[in-house]
């Protein structure tokens, strides 16, 4: 029977190494097959042959290899004259482990290819399979948790803690910008948590295992802000690096870029964000190259920007690019409801870092009811933080503790001009015992006895109301 070696390869082993080479190769696999030119087998040996179930080379030699094994890839071999070192093929439900190599002729070009069967059957490979699929896990969990550490996020959507209607508003609609790869701008008072709720967004979106980048466009020098976004090319000016330095938009190419307090942006930097915004391109300060980035902008303010578009501070194309999807996070004075569950949630947080034990009762919650919170949730940290470092060892934050730390009371204002809209009368008169109630409390500082003296009402009656009315 004519060898299917008739010519040296192209590269590789010389004509004198492949007889010699080449029955070892076939006595080690599971079966040899060769093809010419056209691709129609030419020769395969006894193992092949058994293993596809043919009882005579006669009947497959000259057929297209196709008709043969019509999963074959060796058409491709001779026409690209590249191996195939290695590929599982599948064969009536069975998994075939194959090399294909190239013959060439003696001008170099592909005239035919020969393929071994390596293994008939994947069982000896399932240790090593194994060990590649637990490192090649093992690789993706430290490439994740590497990061998290450096550009990722630490907050999720449960660390944005609250069941007001406000508060479920805002995770409904984070939820929301979360599915979609749209600018979203979140608009809240300083403290109320707007990069938690940013991070939250950036994590549980198709860009979770990108990076999350944060800048506070108030804390950046307004001389830097173009090198802190654009990033600078070598010597760009006197003192600069030699090397070129990224920007925030290349640092966070293919996540999340996080604006805070972008209504501290200069009018300049404005008009170049949001080209950058548009053409999704970015460039370099000293450079006349423009490099293409792939960034979702979440963009937080404290400032009124409609009120800033119509005094001409800040442009109404930009305000109109960032706010596709807007998220207003409510003030705590406005979602005093959550105070209960925020305080638990904010004391295991500052058990945990300070290495001490702490709960607070119901009438400490009632006093802090009692409060304003002009700094908000960030505020009502440091007070809770406060009250567990001056108080006693029993780690109880009771009404008195919470007096001892907190700022004299801030009243809210009352709009004049806006009167509330009409309500049912038995609601009306719920919400003004509600609140009657929770200044009682105040003024005696936790003490239900004198709350009900105060309110001319007696314990047991009281008692009766703070179930009803959840206080």
């Amino acid at each position: 029977m004519k060898q299917p070696f008739d010519y040296p390869p192209k590269t590789g082993f010389t004509r004198e190494l492949i007889p010699a080479l080449f029955p070892m190769f076939e006595q080690a696999s599971a079966g040899a097959i060769a093809v010419d030119r056209q691709s129609r087998v030419t020769w395969i040996n006894a193992s092949y042959l058994n293993l596809l179930g043919i009882s005579s080379p006669d009947s497959v030699v000259g057929k297209p290899i196709q008709a043969v094994i019509p999963e074959t890839r060796m058409p491709e071999v001779v026409k690209t004259g590249t191996p195939i070192l290695l590929d599982i093929m599948e064969y009536r439900k069975q998994q075939l482990v194959v090399t294909r190599l190239p013959l060439f002729d003696e001008a170099g070009a592909a005239n035919g290819a020969i393929a071994l069967v390596l293994y008939d059957d994947l069982q000896p490979l399932t240790p090593l399979v194994s060990k590649y699929r637990r490192l090649h896990q093992d690789l993706l969990a430290a490439r994740k948790a590497l990061a998290k550490r450096t550009r990722g996020t630490r907050y999720s959507l449960a660390d944005f803690v609250g069941a007001s209607p406000a508060a479920l508003e805002a995770k409904r609609r984070a939820r929301l910008a979360a599915g979609r790869d749209m600018p979203v701008l979140l608009l809240g008072e300083t403290g109320t948590g707007k990069e938690v709720l940013a991070q939250a967004i950036h994590a549980i979106s198709e860009r979770t295992e990108r990076p999350f980048v944060g800048v506070n466009v108030a804390a950046v020098p307004e001389n830097l802000l173009e090198a802190e976004f654009f990033g600078v090319a070598p010597g760009a000016y006197t003192g600069a690096d030699r090397r070129s330095r990224d920007g925030k938009f290349q640092l966070a190419d293919g996540g999340t870029l996080f604006l805070d307090e972008v209504g501290d942006m200069p009018l300049p930097l404005q008009a170049k964000l949001l080209r950058a915004l548009q053409e999704k391109e970015v460039e370099p300060l000293g450079s006349n190259k423009v490099q293409s980035v792939d960034v979702r902008v979440i963009a937080a303010t404290s400032r009124n920007l409609e009120a800033m578009v119509a005094d001409g501070s800040f442009r109404s194309d930009l305000y109109y690019r960032l706010n596709v999807l807007e998220i207003p996070i409510p003030p705590l004075r406005d979602r005093l409801m959550d105070m209960g569950v925020l305080c638990e949630a904010l004391l295991e947080s500052i058990c945990n870092s300070l290495k001490l034990r702490g709960e607070i009762t119901d009438t400490a919650v009632s006093a802090l009811c009692g409060y304003d919170w002009p700094g908000n949730i960030r505020e009502l940290r440091n007070v809770l933080e406060r009250a567990l470092t001056m108080g006693d060892e029993s780690g109880v934050l009771d009404a008195e503790a919470i007096f001892r730390v907190l700022p004299g009371s801030v009243r809210r204002p009352v709009n004049v001009e806006e009167p509330l809209p009409p309500r049912p009368l038995a609601q009306v008169m719920a919400d003004a015992e509600a609140q009657a109630i929770n200044a009682a409390l105040a003024a005696s500082r936790g003490n239900r006895s004198r709350a009900a003296d105060i309110l001319g009402i007696s314990r047991s009656a009281l008692y009766e109301k703070l179930a009803k009315y959840e206080v």
